[in-house]
């Protein structure tokens, strides 16, 4: 193709082209398969492409391997005398059908298991405004509505604080009190009670509407002539304990 002469010792390639054997140095075998030359003993005369027959000397090497017969010569060179003969076109058709692969398994992925969501919350009912304003506060209780379940009620309260220790300690050096409880005459909810003894006295409030406010010390004294006439009538009475009763018949 390039018109020049070859050198010795370099090789060349006989291509077909036009019906005439011509013959193509090293340099210029690209071209001429480029230009569609057949190459004497590699492509045959019905112009299968170099790609095409390389492809199927592949397989038939494959196939005849699978089956146990010797392999086909290689090619070596590119010389005509020296590659392989293709096989017929049915032979194509009788290739056996490619083994699947062992040891293979098909993989399912798990499943996203997903929390469940909690439960929505059940709505609250509405608090009432006016529930609360009328509601009574912790510690407030019904005061009696009269004397006597003042007074009895005021003693339940004395005798359920700290004091009654005190009476008791003092009973224990001046002998047995006086005990006199009176409901306030201007305030519903008091109750004075006061225990004394000759050289002693001490004068207790208690809040029946406050009752958590506990029992008030309002007074304290040396001399029984320090209180009023009622205060010295006593109604009720003292026990071992400090205690307070009321006593059945006392005014």
């Amino acid at each position: 193709m390039c018109g020049r002469t070859l050198l010795r010792g370099e090789n060349s390639d006989v291509f077909l082209h036009g019906g005439t054997r011509r013959t193509v140095c090293e340099l210029c075998t690209g071209r001429a398969v480029h230009e569609g030359w057949i190459r004497e003993g590699i492509d045959d005369a019905l112009g299968r492409s170099p790609r095409e027959g390389a492809a199927r000397g592949l397989l038939t090497r494959l196939r005849t391997r699978r089956d146990g017969g010797p392999a086909p010569a290689a090619r070596r060179g590119g010389r005509s005398g020296d590659h392989a003969a293709e096989p017929p076109e049915d032979e194509w058709d009788e290739l056996p059908p490619l083994e699947p692969l062992e040891n293979t398994r098909t993989v399912i992925p798990e499943p996203i298991v997903r929390d469940p969501e909690p439960p929505a919350p059940e709505p609250q009912p509405a608090a009432d405004p006016y529930a609360e304003a009328f509601h009574e506060p912790r510690g407030v209780h019904a005061v009696p509505t009269n004397a006597e379940l003042k007074i009895a009620r005021a003693l339940e309260v004395f005798n359920a604080s700290q004091h009654p220790r005190t009476v008791s300690g003092v009973a224990r050096s001046l002998g047995a009190p006086i005990v006199s409880a009176r409901p306030s005459q201007t305030e519903g909810s008091i109750v004075s009670v006061v225990v004394g003894w000759e050289l002693s006295w001490y004068r207790y409030e208690i809040d029946l509407g406050d009752e958590a406010a506990g029992v008030r010390v309002i007074g304290q004294g040396a001399e029984l002539d320090e209180l009023t006439p009622e205060e010295r009538t006593p109604n009720a009475a003292a026990d071992d304990a400090g205690e307070l009763h009321r006593v059945a018949g006392v005014a």
